[in-house]
Protein backbone atom coordinates (compact mmCIF):
# COMPACT_ATOMS: atom_id res chain seq x y z
CA UNK A 1 0.00 0.00 0.00
CA UNK A 2 3.05 2.29 -0.16
CA UNK A 3 3.15 2.81 -3.93
CA UNK A 4 3.60 6.47 -4.77
CA UNK A 5 2.17 8.39 -7.67
CA UNK A 6 4.40 10.26 -10.05
CA UNK A 7 3.97 14.01 -9.73
CA UNK A 8 2.99 15.10 -13.24
CA UNK A 9 0.46 17.29 -15.00
CA UNK A 10 -2.88 15.70 -15.77
CA UNK A 11 -4.78 15.65 -19.02
CA UNK A 12 -8.45 16.39 -19.47
CA UNK A 13 -9.79 14.46 -22.43
CA UNK A 14 -11.85 16.22 -25.03
CA UNK A 15 -15.37 14.86 -25.30
CA UNK A 16 -16.99 13.30 -28.33
CA UNK A 17 -20.66 14.09 -29.08
CA UNK A 18 -22.94 11.24 -28.10
CA UNK A 19 -26.61 10.50 -27.57
CA UNK A 20 -25.84 9.36 -24.03
CA UNK A 21 -25.43 12.05 -21.36
CA UNK A 22 -22.41 10.23 -19.95
CA UNK A 23 -20.73 9.61 -23.30
CA UNK A 24 -18.90 6.54 -24.65
CA UNK A 25 -16.22 4.78 -22.64
CA UNK A 26 -13.69 4.42 -25.48
CA UNK A 27 -13.16 6.97 -28.26
CA UNK A 28 -10.43 7.67 -30.83
CA UNK A 29 -9.66 10.76 -28.77
CA UNK A 30 -7.86 8.64 -26.17
CA UNK A 31 -5.36 7.48 -28.76
CA UNK A 32 -4.87 11.01 -30.07
CA UNK A 33 -4.28 12.32 -26.58
CA UNK A 34 -1.88 9.49 -25.76
CA UNK A 35 0.11 10.34 -28.88
CA UNK A 36 0.19 14.04 -27.96
CA UNK A 37 1.30 13.36 -24.37
CA UNK A 38 3.95 10.91 -25.56
CA UNK A 39 5.30 13.47 -28.03
CA UNK A 40 5.27 16.17 -25.36
CA UNK A 41 7.30 13.85 -23.13
CA UNK A 42 9.83 13.15 -25.89
CA UNK A 43 8.68 9.55 -26.36
CA UNK A 44 8.83 8.33 -29.95
CA UNK A 45 6.78 5.18 -29.53
CA UNK A 46 4.29 3.97 -26.93
CA UNK A 47 3.87 0.17 -26.78
CA UNK A 48 1.05 -1.24 -24.64
CA UNK A 49 0.43 -4.96 -24.18
CA UNK A 50 -2.65 -6.76 -22.74
CA UNK A 51 -3.96 -5.31 -19.51
CA UNK A 52 -5.91 -2.34 -18.30
CA UNK A 53 -3.87 0.23 -20.27
CA UNK A 54 -4.69 -1.56 -23.52
CA UNK A 55 -8.36 -1.80 -22.59
CA UNK A 56 -8.38 1.88 -21.64
CA UNK A 57 -6.78 3.13 -24.84
CA UNK A 58 -8.63 1.03 -27.40
CA UNK A 59 -11.28 -1.07 -25.65
CA UNK A 60 -9.65 -4.41 -26.43
CA UNK A 61 -9.61 -6.69 -23.36
CA UNK A 62 -6.97 -9.04 -24.72
CA UNK A 63 -5.76 -12.15 -22.96
CA UNK A 64 -2.12 -11.92 -21.80
CA UNK A 65 0.01 -14.79 -23.06
CA UNK A 66 3.32 -15.55 -24.73
CA UNK A 67 2.08 -14.51 -28.17
CA UNK A 68 2.54 -10.77 -28.65
CA UNK A 69 -0.48 -8.51 -28.75
CA UNK A 70 0.51 -4.83 -28.66
CA UNK A 71 -0.94 -1.42 -29.36
CA UNK A 72 1.72 0.84 -30.85
CA UNK A 73 1.25 4.60 -30.78
CA UNK A 74 4.02 6.46 -32.62
CA UNK A 75 4.48 10.19 -32.07
CA UNK A 76 3.79 10.64 -35.78
CA UNK A 77 1.51 8.59 -37.99
CA UNK A 78 -1.41 6.36 -37.20
CA UNK A 79 -1.47 3.96 -34.22
CA UNK A 80 -1.75 0.25 -34.98
CA UNK A 81 -2.40 -3.09 -33.32
CA UNK A 82 -0.09 -6.08 -33.65
CA UNK A 83 -2.07 -9.27 -32.96
CA UNK A 84 -1.76 -13.01 -33.59
CA UNK A 85 -3.80 -13.82 -36.68
CA UNK A 86 -5.86 -16.37 -34.77
CA UNK A 87 -7.05 -13.55 -32.46
CA UNK A 88 -7.80 -10.94 -35.11
CA UNK A 89 -11.54 -11.80 -35.04
CA UNK A 90 -11.58 -10.91 -31.33
CA UNK A 91 -10.33 -7.41 -32.18
CA UNK A 92 -13.13 -7.08 -34.73
CA UNK A 93 -15.66 -7.98 -32.02
CA UNK A 94 -14.28 -5.43 -29.54
CA UNK A 95 -14.71 -1.64 -29.28
CA UNK A 96 -11.29 -1.34 -30.92
CA UNK A 97 -12.94 -2.17 -34.23
CA UNK A 98 -14.69 1.19 -34.22
CA UNK A 99 -11.52 3.25 -33.79
CA UNK A 100 -10.12 2.88 -37.30
CA UNK A 101 -6.96 1.14 -36.08
CA UNK A 102 -4.84 -0.72 -38.59
CA UNK A 103 -4.51 -4.34 -37.42
CA UNK A 104 -1.26 -6.08 -38.32
CA UNK A 105 -1.93 -9.79 -37.95
CA UNK A 106 1.04 -12.11 -37.66
CA UNK A 107 1.33 -15.84 -38.30
CA UNK A 108 2.92 -18.45 -36.05
CA UNK A 109 6.20 -18.44 -37.98
CA UNK A 110 6.49 -14.61 -38.07
CA UNK A 111 8.52 -12.41 -35.74
CA UNK A 112 5.89 -10.03 -34.29
CA UNK A 113 8.52 -7.79 -32.69
CA UNK A 114 10.22 -7.22 -36.03
CA UNK A 115 6.79 -6.50 -37.53
CA UNK A 116 6.13 -3.89 -34.84
CA UNK A 117 9.57 -2.32 -35.30
CA UNK A 118 9.20 -2.08 -39.10
CA UNK A 119 5.74 -0.52 -38.90
CA UNK A 120 6.78 2.02 -36.28
CA UNK A 121 9.93 2.96 -38.17
CA UNK A 122 7.95 3.44 -41.38
CA UNK A 123 5.56 5.82 -39.67
CA UNK A 124 8.27 7.78 -37.90
CA UNK A 125 10.68 7.89 -40.84
CA UNK A 126 13.43 6.56 -38.58
CA UNK A 127 13.86 3.98 -35.84
CA UNK A 128 12.43 5.29 -32.55
CA UNK A 129 15.04 6.47 -30.05
CA UNK A 130 12.78 6.40 -26.97
CA UNK A 131 10.19 3.66 -26.51
CA UNK A 132 7.77 3.64 -23.57
CA UNK A 133 6.51 0.14 -22.72
CA UNK A 134 3.49 -0.56 -20.54
CA UNK A 135 4.32 -0.78 -16.84
CA UNK A 136 2.92 -4.30 -16.57
CA UNK A 137 4.22 -5.70 -19.83
CA UNK A 138 5.69 -9.17 -19.49
CA UNK A 139 9.50 -9.18 -19.49
CA UNK A 140 9.24 -11.54 -22.47
CA UNK A 141 7.53 -8.80 -24.48
CA UNK A 142 9.58 -5.85 -23.23
CA UNK A 143 12.82 -7.67 -24.05
CA UNK A 144 11.41 -8.65 -27.44
CA UNK A 145 10.79 -4.98 -28.24
CA UNK A 146 14.33 -4.18 -27.06
CA UNK A 147 15.82 -6.84 -29.35
CA UNK A 148 13.85 -5.56 -32.34
CA UNK A 149 14.89 -1.94 -31.62
CA UNK A 150 18.39 -2.39 -30.19
CA UNK A 151 19.30 1.31 -30.30
CA UNK A 152 16.16 2.46 -28.53
CA UNK A 153 16.07 3.42 -24.86
CA UNK A 154 13.18 1.65 -23.13
CA UNK A 155 11.24 3.35 -20.35
CA UNK A 156 7.91 2.96 -18.58
CA UNK A 157 4.68 4.14 -20.20
CA UNK A 158 3.10 5.00 -16.85
CA UNK A 159 4.03 8.69 -16.94
CA UNK A 160 2.16 8.96 -20.24
CA UNK A 161 -0.85 6.72 -19.66
CA UNK A 162 -1.39 7.65 -16.01
CA UNK A 163 -1.91 11.28 -17.02
CA UNK A 164 -4.89 10.20 -19.09
CA UNK A 165 -6.31 7.55 -16.78
CA UNK A 166 -6.22 9.68 -13.63
CA UNK A 167 -8.97 11.98 -14.92
CA UNK A 168 -12.19 10.07 -15.47
CA UNK A 169 -14.74 11.06 -18.09
CA UNK A 170 -18.42 11.35 -17.10
CA UNK A 171 -18.97 7.90 -18.62
CA UNK A 172 -16.24 6.41 -16.44
CA UNK A 173 -17.61 8.10 -13.32
CA UNK A 174 -21.03 6.63 -14.13
CA UNK A 175 -19.47 3.15 -14.32
CA UNK A 176 -17.68 3.63 -11.00
CA UNK A 177 -20.90 4.89 -9.42
CA UNK A 178 -22.77 1.80 -10.60
CA UNK A 179 -20.00 -0.42 -9.22
CA UNK A 180 -20.11 1.47 -5.92
CA UNK A 181 -23.88 1.10 -5.63
CA UNK A 182 -23.58 -2.64 -6.27
CA UNK A 183 -20.96 -3.12 -3.54
CA UNK A 184 -23.06 -0.99 -1.17
CA UNK A 185 -25.88 -3.49 -1.66
CA UNK A 186 -23.56 -6.28 -0.60
CA UNK A 187 -22.55 -4.46 2.58
CA UNK A 188 -26.22 -3.81 3.32
CA UNK A 189 -26.74 -7.59 3.44
CA UNK A 190 -23.78 -8.36 5.72
CA UNK A 191 -26.07 -9.40 8.59
CA UNK A 192 -27.14 -12.41 6.50
CA UNK A 193 -23.66 -13.94 6.68
CA UNK A 194 -21.50 -12.37 9.37
CA UNK A 195 -22.45 -14.17 12.57
CA UNK A 196 -20.84 -15.69 15.65
CA UNK A 197 -19.70 -19.28 15.05
CA UNK A 198 -19.01 -18.94 11.32
CA UNK A 199 -15.49 -18.92 9.92
CA UNK A 200 -14.07 -16.04 7.93
CA UNK A 201 -13.85 -18.38 4.93
CA UNK A 202 -17.55 -19.26 5.17
CA UNK A 203 -18.52 -15.60 5.42
CA UNK A 204 -16.19 -14.73 2.53
CA UNK A 205 -17.71 -17.38 0.27
CA UNK A 206 -21.20 -15.98 0.82
CA UNK A 207 -19.99 -12.42 0.30
CA UNK A 208 -18.24 -13.38 -2.94
CA UNK A 209 -21.44 -14.96 -4.27
CA UNK A 210 -23.34 -11.80 -3.38
CA UNK A 211 -20.79 -9.59 -5.18
CA UNK A 212 -21.64 -11.49 -8.36
CA UNK A 213 -25.37 -11.53 -7.64
CA UNK A 214 -25.45 -7.78 -7.09
CA UNK A 215 -24.04 -6.90 -10.50
CA UNK A 216 -20.33 -7.68 -10.81
CA UNK A 217 -18.85 -10.17 -13.27
CA UNK A 218 -15.81 -11.02 -11.13
CA UNK A 219 -14.73 -10.87 -7.50
CA UNK A 220 -11.43 -9.04 -7.00
CA UNK A 221 -11.04 -9.60 -3.25
CA UNK A 222 -12.91 -10.45 -0.06
CA UNK A 223 -11.19 -9.42 3.14
CA UNK A 224 -12.93 -10.63 6.29
CA UNK A 225 -10.60 -9.81 9.18
CA UNK A 226 -12.12 -10.85 12.49
CA UNK A 227 -10.70 -10.05 15.91
CA UNK A 228 -6.88 -9.91 15.77
CA UNK A 229 -6.93 -10.58 12.02
CA UNK A 230 -8.51 -7.15 11.57
CA UNK A 231 -5.17 -5.63 12.57
CA UNK A 232 -3.67 -6.92 9.29
CA UNK A 233 -4.94 -4.55 6.55
CA UNK A 234 -4.53 -7.08 3.72
CA UNK A 235 -5.63 -10.18 5.62
CA UNK A 236 -8.09 -12.08 3.44
CA UNK A 237 -9.77 -15.21 4.78
CA UNK A 238 -8.92 -17.91 7.29
CA UNK A 239 -10.56 -20.68 9.28
CA UNK A 240 -10.79 -18.45 12.33
CA UNK A 241 -14.29 -18.60 13.85
CA UNK A 242 -16.00 -15.26 14.45
CA UNK A 243 -16.46 -14.81 18.20
CA UNK A 244 -18.99 -12.87 20.24
CA UNK A 245 -17.81 -9.26 20.58
CA UNK A 246 -15.37 -9.38 17.62
CA UNK A 247 -14.67 -6.38 15.46
CA UNK A 248 -14.62 -7.53 11.83
CA UNK A 249 -13.10 -5.55 8.96
CA UNK A 250 -14.86 -6.35 5.67
CA UNK A 251 -13.12 -4.94 2.59
CA UNK A 252 -14.64 -6.12 -0.69
CA UNK A 253 -14.57 -5.28 -4.37
CA UNK A 254 -15.17 -6.61 -7.82
CA UNK A 255 -15.17 -5.94 -11.54
CA UNK A 256 -18.17 -4.89 -13.61
CA UNK A 257 -18.87 -5.94 -17.18
CA UNK A 258 -17.18 -2.81 -18.51
CA UNK A 259 -14.05 -3.46 -16.44
CA UNK A 260 -14.57 -0.75 -13.81
CA UNK A 261 -14.02 -1.65 -10.17
CA UNK A 262 -15.58 -1.31 -6.75
CA UNK A 263 -13.78 -1.15 -3.41
CA UNK A 264 -15.49 -0.42 -0.09
CA UNK A 265 -14.62 -1.22 3.52
CA UNK A 266 -16.86 -1.25 6.56
CA UNK A 267 -16.13 -2.48 10.07
CA UNK A 268 -18.72 -4.42 12.06
CA UNK A 269 -19.13 -5.49 15.68
CA UNK A 270 -20.68 -8.95 15.99
CA UNK A 271 -22.78 -9.94 18.99
CA UNK A 272 -21.81 -7.87 22.02
CA UNK A 273 -21.47 -4.14 21.46
CA UNK A 274 -17.90 -2.82 21.70
CA UNK A 275 -16.62 -1.27 24.91
CA UNK A 276 -15.99 2.46 25.47
CA UNK A 277 -12.34 2.40 24.35
CA UNK A 278 -13.26 0.96 20.96
CA UNK A 279 -16.12 3.43 20.63
CA UNK A 280 -13.69 6.27 21.39
CA UNK A 281 -11.05 5.42 18.80
CA UNK A 282 -13.61 4.37 16.21
CA UNK A 283 -15.16 7.85 16.52
CA UNK A 284 -11.69 9.26 15.82
CA UNK A 285 -11.51 7.11 12.70
CA UNK A 286 -14.87 8.43 11.51
CA UNK A 287 -13.70 11.99 12.06
CA UNK A 288 -10.50 11.31 10.11
CA UNK A 289 -12.35 9.81 7.17
CA UNK A 290 -14.79 12.72 7.12
CA UNK A 291 -11.95 15.26 7.33
CA UNK A 292 -10.05 13.70 4.45
CA UNK A 293 -13.17 13.54 2.30
CA UNK A 294 -14.01 17.18 3.06
CA UNK A 295 -10.46 18.19 2.06
CA UNK A 296 -10.96 16.97 -1.52
CA UNK A 297 -11.33 19.77 -4.05
CA UNK A 298 -9.54 20.89 -7.22
CA UNK A 299 -6.04 22.20 -6.64
CA UNK A 300 -5.56 20.50 -3.27
CA UNK A 301 -2.61 18.11 -3.33
CA UNK A 302 -3.02 14.38 -2.89
CA UNK A 303 -0.71 14.51 0.13
CA UNK A 304 -2.88 17.19 1.76
CA UNK A 305 -5.84 14.79 1.74
CA UNK A 306 -3.64 12.16 3.37
CA UNK A 307 -2.53 14.70 5.96
CA UNK A 308 -6.14 15.67 6.75
CA UNK A 309 -6.87 12.10 7.86
CA UNK A 310 -3.52 11.50 9.52
CA UNK A 311 -3.61 14.68 11.60
CA UNK A 312 -6.94 13.75 13.21
CA UNK A 313 -5.73 10.28 14.15
CA UNK A 314 -2.33 11.51 15.38
CA UNK A 315 -3.88 14.28 17.48
CA UNK A 316 -5.98 11.70 19.30
CA UNK A 317 -2.92 9.60 20.09
CA UNK A 318 -3.47 6.80 17.58
CA UNK A 319 -1.07 7.94 14.85
CA UNK A 320 1.32 4.98 15.10
CA UNK A 321 -1.61 2.66 14.37
CA UNK A 322 -2.46 4.24 11.00
CA UNK A 323 0.07 2.31 8.94
CA UNK A 324 -0.84 2.85 5.29
CA UNK A 325 -1.65 5.60 2.81
CA UNK A 326 -5.07 7.21 2.89
CA UNK A 327 -6.10 6.13 -0.59
CA UNK A 328 -5.49 4.99 -4.14
CA UNK A 329 -7.00 5.77 -7.51
CA UNK A 330 -9.52 3.37 -9.02
CA UNK A 331 -10.87 2.69 -12.49
CA UNK A 332 -10.01 -0.27 -14.70
CA UNK A 333 -7.61 -1.29 -11.91
CA UNK A 334 -8.48 -1.37 -8.24
CA UNK A 335 -5.18 0.37 -7.48
CA UNK A 336 -4.04 3.03 -9.93
CA UNK A 337 -2.96 6.69 -9.90
CA UNK A 338 -3.43 9.00 -8.11
CA UNK A 339 -2.15 7.70 -4.78
CA UNK A 340 -3.26 9.66 -1.72
CA UNK A 341 -0.04 9.55 0.25
CA UNK A 342 2.58 11.81 1.84
CA UNK A 343 5.12 12.91 -0.76
CA UNK A 344 2.67 13.08 -3.65
CA UNK A 345 2.21 16.79 -4.39
CA UNK A 346 0.00 16.15 -7.42
CA UNK A 347 -2.86 18.71 -7.47
CA UNK A 348 -6.28 17.08 -7.62
CA UNK A 349 -8.42 17.78 -10.67
CA UNK A 350 -12.10 17.28 -11.44
CA UNK A 351 -12.69 13.68 -12.53
CA UNK A 352 -10.03 12.09 -10.35
CA UNK A 353 -11.51 9.08 -8.54
CA UNK A 354 -9.87 7.48 -5.53
CA UNK A 355 -10.46 5.84 -2.17
CA UNK A 356 -10.46 7.58 1.20
CA UNK A 357 -9.70 4.80 3.68
CA UNK A 358 -7.95 5.62 6.94
CA UNK A 359 -7.57 2.77 9.42
CA UNK A 360 -6.50 2.11 12.99
CA UNK A 361 -4.86 -1.25 13.68
CA UNK A 362 -4.01 -2.66 17.12
CA UNK A 363 -1.71 -5.69 16.68
CA UNK A 364 -2.93 -8.82 18.41
CA UNK A 365 -6.28 -7.22 19.23
CA UNK A 366 -8.35 -5.81 16.38
CA UNK A 367 -8.54 -3.14 13.70
CA UNK A 368 -10.96 -0.93 11.83
CA UNK A 369 -11.10 0.82 8.47
CA UNK A 370 -13.68 2.99 6.72
CA UNK A 371 -13.36 3.24 2.94
CA UNK A 372 -15.36 5.08 0.31
CA UNK A 373 -14.61 5.84 -3.32
CA UNK A 374 -14.86 9.56 -4.01
CA UNK A 375 -14.60 11.73 -7.11
CA UNK A 376 -13.10 15.21 -7.18
CA UNK A 377 -15.68 17.53 -8.78
CA UNK A 378 -15.49 21.08 -10.10
CA UNK A 379 -16.54 22.47 -6.73
CA UNK A 380 -15.54 19.78 -4.23
CA UNK A 381 -16.16 16.07 -3.86
CA UNK A 382 -18.79 13.41 -4.50
CA UNK A 383 -18.83 10.08 -2.64
CA UNK A 384 -19.74 7.01 -4.68
CA UNK A 385 -20.48 4.85 -1.62
CA UNK A 386 -23.49 5.65 0.52
CA UNK A 387 -23.66 2.97 3.22
CA UNK A 388 -23.47 3.91 6.91
CA UNK A 389 -20.00 4.64 8.27
CA UNK A 390 -20.87 4.03 11.90
CA UNK A 391 -19.63 0.93 13.70
CA UNK A 392 -22.63 -1.31 13.09
CA UNK A 393 -23.37 -4.05 15.60
CA UNK A 394 -24.76 -7.19 13.96
CA UNK A 395 -26.76 -9.79 15.91
CA UNK A 396 -24.67 -12.71 17.07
Amino acid sequence: MATRSRSCPVVTLRTVPTASPAGPLVTPDRLHTARDVAAESGVDLLVVTPGSDLRYLCGYAAHAMERLTALAVPRRGAPFLVVPRLEAPMVDASPAAGLGLEVLAWDETDDPFALLARAATARLGAAPARVAVGDRAWALHALGVQRALPRAALELAGPVVDRLRMVKTPAEVAELAAAGAAIDRVHARMGEWLRVGRTEAEVGADVAAAILAEGHVAVDFTIVGSGPNGASPHHELSDRVVADGDLVVVDIGGETATGYRSDCTRTYAVGRAPGPEVAEWYAVLQQAQAAATAAVRPGVSAEAVDAAAREVIAAAGWGEHFIHRTGHGIGLDTHEAPYIVAGNDLPLAPGMAFSVEPGIYLPGRCGARIEDIVVCTADGVSALNEGPRELLTLPG
